[in-house]
């Protein structure tokens, strides 16, 4: 009885066990078929990943500022190397390259897929690598069949730091993190292929199984931009910015009529063929990321929409109050030390830059006109150009206004602009009071250089403000800024024998960060002009944070700003008319 309890216990044990393994072969081959299926795939392929060549960039002469070369990689497969230490000293010898170090990077990805050992390696290294020549030029052996070498691309930037806040940078592989390579990073990159070959047991390739994809490199683009405009823009504001020990400094040369970015620069900048090591703040453009306050640059639009709108005339006479306005309401608007003044013309307000005058027009305006023009010209919202990482800048909404706003927004305070709105708003008067549309990319070419898609914005249709009033603005008060020193103009630097100069000052306080007020001695000094007068071909902006006022050379936009603007303008007009 006891031996017959024990057998049907063993045998229950052996019947559970077989119900068990059925569960579990069940359970393997149809609900895990897939998984161990694509698992034996793995084993059983190779993949063969081919990267088109990437687009070239080119300046509007067709000078090239990116492009891909194709290179020679020696790359290992860990999986199948026994003895990296043998296959490291070996390889050390061939690619002038440490040993341990090759062995380090064996050994770290055992288990994985290939890993680069040396880059942009020569003929020769390659030849010696694959056993296709020896000593003498007899044929050699192969090192290992876990080493092996591949065709790439790599992206070079022939042109440095020159346009590398425009451009941007790639990745090792070939994908655009910042600038137009980020931004154009789908049309540049063309399509890749890869093929899928069975492999046998050291991984290598027996026949193809089968291909993904269509093989086609990526298009050209053509700017703007002119590396001759930009290297002359570059050269004189890093001479400034150095001079003036600054912090940063921007500036942007435009084409007024068709809205055409001829150059832009921001510094600090970087060598984009090696972005790992430069500053993450010298790789932002600060044309379009850093918004500040304008201070006076603003008068002029500010003055063209009180004229514009028939708030005031043009040879109104505005009492500044000798240099002491306060009410309620508003408090008291600060002055310069020296504007004591008390009836000026409205173009004596703009040459003089009486932050009164400009109070005084701005409460007349009132908020509704005052923010309705600003939005009519571009403030408070992105201009539009082809760059990824452009901000809004701040215009608030008049809800959000205070008693203080409507005097302190017309002399540019309480508004956050971008140095391509501004360039932007003074295009406009340029252009006749024409709507203008910045712009950098000109056209997308094919692989064979034939243009594909032109790029330029359609012109805009209207009016910002009248002709009149525009040209009035250019013609004879902006002269004013730049030719009359006696008469307060503080552009005066910026003039020019050859040409008639127009343009405006700017200086502004600094706000302080998470705190009420301003940070003493610290300044944007800025100044944005253009040239001549009579038809502007250009229109040139110029800002330098915080140049240092201790070094006794004045800390204002007219010190600061408008010579290098002014050196801008004579050397581009010069090169444009030897074209």
């Amino acid at each position: 009885m006891k031996n017959a309890r024990i057998t049907i216990f063993f045998l229950s044990l052996l019947v559970v066990a077989f119900l068990g393994l059925a569960v579990r072969c069940f359970y393997l081959q149809y609900f895990k078929c897939d998984h161990y299926t694509e698992l034996c795939l793995k084993q059983k392929r190779s993949l063969q990943n081919w990267r088109p060549q990437r687009g070239a960039i080119l300046d509007c002469r067709g000078r090239v500022l990116a492009a891909s070369n194709k290179i020679q990689i020696v790359k290992a497969e860990p999986r199948i190397i026994d003895e990296p230490k043998d296959v490291s000293n070996e390889l050390a010898e061939i690619i002038d390259m440490p040993a341990h170090e090759i062995c380090r990077l064996i050994v770290e990805r055992k288990g994985t897929g290939y890993v680069r050992i040396k880059e942009d390696v020569d003929t020769e290294e390659c030849d010696l690598v694959l056993g296709r020549s020896g000593i003498g030029g007899v044929k050699g052996k192969r090192i290992h069949p876990g080493v092996a070498v591949e065709s790439d691309w790599r992206r070079y930037y022939p042109m440095g730091p020159l346009v590398a806040n425009i451009i941007g940078f790639t990745d090792p592989y070939g994908c655009g993190l910042e600038g137009l390579e980020l931004k154009y990073d789908n049309e540049l990159s063309g399509s890749a292929v890869q093929n899928i070959f069975f492999a046998d047991v050291r991984r290598r390739p027996i026949r193809l199984k089968e291909q993904n994809g269509t093989l086609a490199d990526g298009v050209g683009i053509i700017l703007t931009i002119d590396a001759t405009i930009q290297q002359i823009v570059r050269d004189e504001l890093v001479k400034q910015y150095e001079e003036f020990e600054a912090e940063s400094a921007v500036a942007i040369v435009a084409e007024p009529k068709s809205g055409a970015i001829l150059g832009m620069v921001s510094i600090p900048d970087y060598d984009p063929s090696d972005p790992q090591s430069a500053d993450p703040n010298s790789r932002r453009n600060r044309a379009i990321t850093d918004p500040f306050e304008p201070g006076s640059m603003i008068k002029p639009i500010v003055v063209a929409i009180a004229v514009d709108s028939g708030t005031i005339r043009k040879d109104e006479k505005i009492f500044c109050e000798n240099g002491n306005y306060s009410g309620k309401g508003f408090g008291r608007v600060n002055e310069y030390r020296n504007h004591r003044f008390g009836n000026l013309s409205v173009r004596e307000v703009l040459i003089k830059s009486s932050n009164i005058g400009m109070a005084k027009i701005g409460q007349k305006m009132g908020q509704e006109k005052l923010y309705d023009g600003l939005k009519r010209f571009g403030f408070g919202e992105k201009v539009g150009i082809e760059l990824p990482g452009e901000v809004e800048g701040l215009l608030r909404p008049t809800s959000q206004w205070s008693s203080y706003s409507i005097t302190r927004i017309p002399y540019g305070y309480e508004v956050n602009v971008t140095a391509m709105q501004m360039i932007q708003a003074y295009c406009i008067l340029a252009n006749g009071g024409h709507m203008v549309c910045p712009y950098m990319v000109k056209a997308i070419v094919d692989n064979n250089g034939e243009i594909i898609q032109i790029k330029r914005p359609v012109p805009p249709v209207g009016y910002i403000i009248k002709r009149e009033v525009a040209e009035w603005l250019v013609q004879d008060c902006l002269v004013g800024v730049v030719n009359e020193r006696s008469n307060g103009g503080t552009g005066w630097r910026a003039k020019l024998d050859k040409w008639q100069v127009f343009g405006k000052t700017g200086t502004a306080n600094i706000a302080r960060v998470g705190q009420r007020g301003y940070e003493e001695n610290s300044n944007i000094a800025s100044f944005v002009a253009g040239a001549p007068v009579e038809d502007p071909a250009i229109v040139v902006f110029v800002s330098i944070r915080r140049p240092n006022g201790r070094l006794g050379k004045g800390d204002s936009g007219g010190a600061v700003a408008s010579p290098v603007a002014g050196r801008i303008i004579e050397k581009t007009l010069t090169y444009l008319e030897s074209r």
